[in-house]
């Protein structure tokens, strides 16, 4: 059976090209395992899920290389196993087969494991150089979520929220009950 995985680490990035890869390659939709979770890591929910599954002689599809993992250890450790539980791994980037029996195609593999913990390596170093730059030099930064800014709405919610459960405000608003929580704090604080 052949199966395919999908993975990118940050919640506004898009899994749409590697699916749409994926099916180019002859994976049926209901054999596309994706997530939205670091690469850095093995333990990730959709991958524990078609780990599981897979049985010898079965097939998994991955675009890149990167996707399988951003570390070294992490997409070794995951291509070993698979590959002494006799799952063929096939990466559409290199149009082949991983192969740890030929020395060529255990040196590509390796090598490009190395190149995308390095490159997630710079991703991390420039996020956290250009942070430090911009708490340096601009008075205005503000480092995680921006404040919500209070609308007529909110105010709303608010008021209802005097008189009411958390609860009965978030069913009665459509808000979620974090959010009634959220405007309730930020309101009181700001009086």
């Amino acid at each position: 059976m052949k199966y395919g995985y999908a993975r990118v680490s940050g919640t506004s990035q898009d899994l749409h090209e590697q699916i749409s890869e994926l099916k180019q390659a002859g994976i049926a939709d209901g054999n596309i395992y994706s997530e939205k979770f670091t690469g850095t890591k093995a333990d990730r929910p959709k991958w524990k899920e078609l780990s599981s599954k897979l049985q010898q002689g079965d097939e998994v599809f991955f675009t890149k290389v990167d996707r399988i993992g951003r570390s070294v250890k992490v997409a070794v450790d995951i291509v070993d196993d698979l590959l002494a539980r006799d799952i063929k791994v096939y990466i559409i980037q290199l149009k082949g087969y991983v192969s740890k029996s030929d020395m060529m195609g255990k040196m590509l593999f390796n090598f490009l494991t190395v190149m995308a913990e390095f490159e997630h390596d710079m991703i991390v170093d420039r996020l956290k150089r250009g942070k430090e730059y911009a708490m340096k030099h601009n008075p205005n930064f503000h480092q995680g979520r921006p404040k919500r800014r209070i609308t007529d709405r909110y105010r709303r919610i608010y008021a209802y929220s005097l008189e009411h459960s958390i609860k009965e405000t978030a069913l009665a608003t459509n808000v979620s009950e974090s959010t009634v929580k959220r405007i309730k704090r930020q309101i009181r604080n700001e009086n």
